[in-house]
């Protein structure tokens, strides 16, 4: 029987090693790529190299205007922080989980909502296709501070759809796939290198320049270096 997962594909590292993963666990891939008004169109053709070089069944991009809200540095005439990373960047096993009066500022590189609104459109086209399984490449280790990083709103997300969807409610259980969820950078890089993943076809960069280069100032940038250097790799993408 063939077993179907939606993934929300970015065209990042994580998302890409995130797919990765589920494929190699027997699942037939329906990549998601969402337009909601980011800065630049660099990482929407990362996420078509990807896409290819994971061989999915369906890679179907979509757009959802979030630049009209705007809030966020990524969606904004806001400045993207450069050269320090987030307030909620950490490397320990209980980042993300923390209490009402340890919480740090939220970058703001945070997209109001974004990981809700793009797991409810994954949730819709994983119905229609009579998919149980959606992934995403959240880590609660190595990340910015996002609270929709976190392993609790991955849980309430999937009970969410167990009451709001037809399938739901008919007694079928979807599944969120966070592989990632527990992995530092590192330990991300390395388990992609062990597929046989090439990261050159990725883009992280919050700010990139004319030409897409990544401007390796921003959080994203600086985790990906922080990523690569414990792996003990080197980066495709820094000539």
């Amino acid at each position: 029987m063939e077993k179907k997962a939606v993934v929300l594909l970015s065209g990042g590292l994580d998302s890409y090693t995130a797919a990765a993963i589920v494929r190699q666990q027997g699942f037939d891939l329906y990549a998601l790529t969402v337009r909601y008004g980011q800065r630049h169109g660099r990482e929407l053709e990362a996420a078509r190299a990807v896409a290819a070089n994971l061989r999915v069944v369906r890679h179907l991009e979509i757009s959802v205007g979030l630049s009209a809200f705007g809030g966020s540095a990524l969606t904004a005439s806001i400045p993207v922080p450069k050269d320090s990373l987030g307030p909620g960047a950490a490397s320990t096993p209980d980042a993300g989980v923390r209490t009402p009066h340890s919480q740090p500022d939220i970058p703001v590189t945070y997209v109001p909502a974004r990981n809700t609104v793009f797991l409810s459109l994954a949730l819709a086209w994983a119905e229609v296709l009579g998919a149980t399984d959606i992934v995403i490449g959240a880590s609660a280790i190595d990340y910015s501070g996002y609270p929709d990083c976190r392993p609790a709103f991955l849980d309430a997300f999937e009970r969410l759809a167990s009451v709001a969807t037809k399938a739901g409610v008919e007694g079928v259980r979807f599944r969120i796939h966070a592989p990632l969820l527990a992995l530092s950078k590192g330990e991300i890089i390395r388990r992609g290198l062990a597929l046989g993943l090439d990261y050159g076809l990725t883009h992280s960069c919050y700010d990139p320049g004319p030409k897409g280069e990544p401007c390796g100032r921003c959080d994203s940038c600086l985790l990906r270096a922080k990523g690569f250097k414990e792996a003990g790799a080197i980066d495709p993408l820094v000539t």
